[in-house]
C-alpha cells in the first residue's frame, strides 16, 4: 500500500497475485502520493482513474488494477510463483538488446511527437538489425527452432 504500491508500478512489468491490492492511502493522514505514484499512476490508469484512486484511497484488488491498465496481470496466488520464474526465465533467455531498445523507446514516447518517435523507431530498429541476436532469430524462424540468444 502507498509508497510500496508505488514502487511496484516503477517496475518495467508488474505482477500481482490475486489476493494483492493497491491502495493510494496517503490521504487517510493528510498527505499526497509519494514515491513518484503521481507521476506513474496517471499515466497508466489515466487522469480520472488515478484521481480518484488518490481521493479516494480504497483498495484496488489486483483483478481490477489488472484490467485498468496498472499491472501486466494477476494470477492466482498457487500458480504466482512458477508463473513469475517462468516469465523471467523467458526475459533472461529472450533478445535483451531488442528488450532494452523497446524500454527507451517506449518511456521515450510521451516525450516525443510522432515524428520524433518515428526517428528513434528507426534509429533503434536499425541498432537492433546490427545484432548478433537478430541475425539468430532470423536464422532460428529459417530454420524453423527456438532461437538462442546471447545478448549481444
Amino acid at each position: 500500500a502507498g509508497a510500496g504500491a508505488n514502487l511496484a508500478l516503477s517496475a518495467d512489468v508488474v505482477g500481482a497475485a490475486e489476493s494483492a491490492f493497491f491502495t493510494q492511502a496517503f490521504t487517510r493522514i493528510g498527505l499526497i502520493p509519494d514515491a513518484a505514484g503521481t507521476w506513474f499512476l496517471p499515466r497508466q490508469v489515466g487522469m480520472a482513474r488515478a484521481m480518484g484512486a488518490a481521493l479516494f484511497a480504497e483498495r484496488i484488488e489486483a483483478r481490477k488494477a489488472e484490467a485498468w491498465g496498472m499491472i501486466w496481470e494477476a494470477v492466482p496466488d498457487d500458480r504466482f510463483e512458477d508463473v513469475w520464474m517462468g516469465r523471467a526465465a523467458h526475459l533472461a533467455q529472450g533478445p535483451t538488446a531488442a528488450y532494452s531498445r523497446v524500454k527507451q523507446a517506449l518511456r521515450a514516447s510521451f516525450d516525443n511527437t510522432l515524428d520524433q518517435q518515428l526517428s528513434l523507431e528507426s534509429e533503434l530498429q536499425g541498432q537492433c538489425g546490427q545484432t548478433r541476436d537478430f541475425k539468430e532469430g532470423v536464422v532460428a524462424f529459417l530454420e524453423k527452432r527456438a532461437a538462442r540468444y546471447e545478448g549481444r
